[in-house]
């Protein structure tokens, strides 16, 4: 248990049996009236935001997330397989729980796995991933200056808009967060 003064990003609350996590609050004094905290609340395995105001002072009830580094194994059906890295434990991880980080994830790979009470909550990727392009089509020899786009499908399988002159074969850094074309890499 906490209380509202004890609000910061990043924290998840444990309202009604379901999980929100604090995307944003604000502690408000109004010149009339008592104070209270209004807050912006993501629901963990939805993504649904609300807003949500408490009075100040009040307990609010928090829940233990346990966020781990684990390597991604390999897919099984529905299922992707992850390792721990402290204790070597595979866990099982469900389609979709991965959600979107799915389409940037490779075998091997590293990523964060949040659980509370030893279920998968999330998965979440670093901000950017390095990914080979498996096929896109040739750039036309006029159309380089343009800073035009064209579809491109990464080894992963997961499709991206990339600049003109990127060809197939190139590794790429890719944005996990929207799937934004960064840059190419040196290799």
């Amino acid at each position: 248990m906490a209380t509202t003064n004890d609000l910061k990003n990043g924290l998840v609350l444990n309202i009604d049996r379901q999980l929100w996590a604090v995307v944003e609050f604000q502690h408000v004094k109004p010149g009339k009236g008592p104070a209270f905290v209004r807050t912006k609340l993501k629901h963990v395995l939805t993504g649904k935001v609300v807003d949500k105001t408490f009075n100040a002072g009040v307990k609010v009830e928090t829940a233990t997330v346990d966020r781990r580094e684990m390597t991604y194994l390999y897919r099984d059906g529905e299922q992707f397989v992850f390792m721990d890295l402290e204790s070597y434990e595979q866990i099982p991880v469900d389609e979709g729980t991965v959600g979107d980080a799915a389409k940037y994830l490779l075998e091997n790979a590293n990523a964060m796995v949040a659980s509370h009470e030893g279920s998968p909550l999330f998965v979440e990727l670093s901000a950017s991933v390095e990914l080979i392009i498996r096929h896109t089509d040739p750039g036309l020899q006029g159309d380089r200056s343009t800073g035009g786009t064209k579809p491109a499908t990464l080894e992963t399988g997961a499709e991206i808009q990339v600049p003109l002159f990127v060809s197939t074969g190139e590794k790429v850094k890719v944005d996990t967060r929207d799937g934004r074309y960064l840059g190419r890499v040196n290799s």
